[in-house]
C-alpha cells in the first residue's frame, strides 16, 4: 500500500487548518493565543512547512470545530477504510436525532 508523506501530511492539515480558521472569523494571532502557541507556528503549520504535535492537532481541532472525519477524510487511503469514511461523513451532517437512529441502526445491524 502507498504511504503519504509527512510534506503531504503537512500541506493536506495546513490548509484544512487555515480553511476553517477563517470560516470562524479568527486571525492566526487569535489562534495562536487560544492555543498557546506563537504566531509563526501558525503561519508555518497552516503553509504545511512544519509539522503540528498531536497535542496542537487535537487542540486545533476543538478550538475550530473540525471532525476527525474532516482532518482524516484525505489522508487515509486504505481503501477498506473509506465505507466507513464515507458513513462518518454522511453521520457528521445528520441532525443529532437522526444520528442517534442511526447509532441504533447500527449497533442493531452489529448484533445480526
Amino acid at each position: 500500500m502507498k504511504s503519504i508523506k509527512k510534506e503531504e501530511i503537512d500541506k493536506i492539515l495546513g490548509e484544512i487548518f487555515k480553511e476553517y480558521r477563517l470560516i470562524n472569523g479568527l486571525t492566526q494571532e487569535k489562534i495562536a493565543e487560544k492555543l498557546g502557541i506563537s504566531v509563526k507556528y501558525i503561519s508555518r503549520i497552516e503553509n504545511g512547512i512544519g509539522g503540528v504535535k498531536v497535542e496542537t492537532l487535537i487542540n486545533y481541532a476543538n478550538i475550530l470545530g473540525i471532525s476527525p472525519n474532516t482532518i482524516f477524510d484525505k489522508l487515509i487511503i486504505n481503501e477498506n477504510l473509506k465505507p466507513q469514511m464515507q458513513l462518518s461523513r454522511i453521520a457528521s451532517k445528520l441532525p443529532s436525532e437522526k444520528v442517534l437512529l442511526l447509532n441504533d441502526i447500527a449497533n442493531l445491524l452489529k448484533n445480526l
